[in-house]
């Protein structure tokens, strides 16, 4: 299955098993898919659902993955069951939330994920159903595993590969923060020493939606020709960096390792260094 889903896709597709996930974010998220979300779309929510966020981002980073016994719970909350087949969608052409969920119901065990290309915005161009209000539905079976699938990467490990240049470690933020020229969420501006920087936004074409994979994978094959085949990819928290992992998969590449804490943890951490471009 495709990990990516259009709105015509999706409108075709059978409501049986069928799960919508709204993974908008913001201020007045909730507020927002109450007044309007696609018909039968169920709310999760970024802090609460996809993070279990301590008291120190120095170790962890803003956005850490919650235990695996609780991202159980939110998927039975949902009515998430081992037979779903789940769309998800954010606001932010796929590359917020969306992205996440994405990355974290795979590795929780699930295959029939998908994230809704171009999102909220290109679903009310193409003329999906909208509704507004809470939308009812029963809670499922407990899932129960015991460990997240997917490669995950620690501060240590990072520093590690890149010590050994065995790794080569890709920064999707935007390019003006990789630089250094500013920083609008985190305490200091830079990036990881021999970290490169790839953004999210180019995973997008002109009109917000995903690369073709043959694009994509041409792409990438160029840019890490010279450079360790093994990846980690990371962000500021953890969020976006699932963007280019999905893209990646999309494209026929293997999934690459998520630095979960990203730049939120590492800027935070004493003593380690941090570079800048200008």
């Amino acid at each position: 299955m495709s990990p990516i889903i259009s709105p015509s896709e999706l409108k075709n597709l059978s409501t049986e098993n069928l799960i919508i996930l709204d993974a908008r974010v913001g201020k007045e998220v909730h507020h927002n898919y109450l007044s309007k979300h696609i018909k039968g779309a169920k709310f999760i929510d970024l802090d609460k659902n996809l993070a279990e966020i301590g008291e120190n981002a120095a170790f962890g980073g803003r956005h850490p993955l919650p235990s695996i016994e609780k991202f159980a719970e939110t998927l039975s909350n949902l009515g998430i069951s081992e037979d779903s087949h789940i769309v998800v969608y954010d606001d932010k052409n796929g590359s917020n939330a969306a992205a996440r969920v994405w990355w974290m119901l795979k590795s929780f065990g699930f295959n029939n994920v998908q994230v809704l290309d171009g999102g909220f915005q290109n679903a009310e161009k193409q003329g999906l159903e909208f509704s507004s209000g809470e939308e009812n539905f029963e809670k499922a079976e407990l899932i129960k595993k015991v460990n997240w699938l997917l490669p995950t990467s620690t501060l240590e490990t990072v520093e590690n590969e890149l010590t050994n240049h065995s790794s080569t470690v890709i920064d999707v933020r935007d390019a003006y923060r990789y630089n250094g020229e500013s920083e609008p969420i985190d305490l200091v501006a830079g990036h990881i020493p021999g970290a490169i920087n790839i953004p999210f936004s180019e995973n997008l074409d002109e009109n917000g939606n995903f690369l073709k994979p043959e694009a994509f994978k041409e792409k990438y094959s160029k840019l890490l020709a010279d450079k360790p085949q093994n990846l980690i990819i990371h962000c500021g928290s953890g969020v976006t960096a699932c963007h280019t992992i999905l893209a990646l998969y999309y494209a026929g590449f293997d999934i690459p390792g998520l630095y979960v804490g990203s730049w939120s943890e590492w800027s935070r951490r004493d003593g380690k260094e941090m570079a800048r471009e200008i």
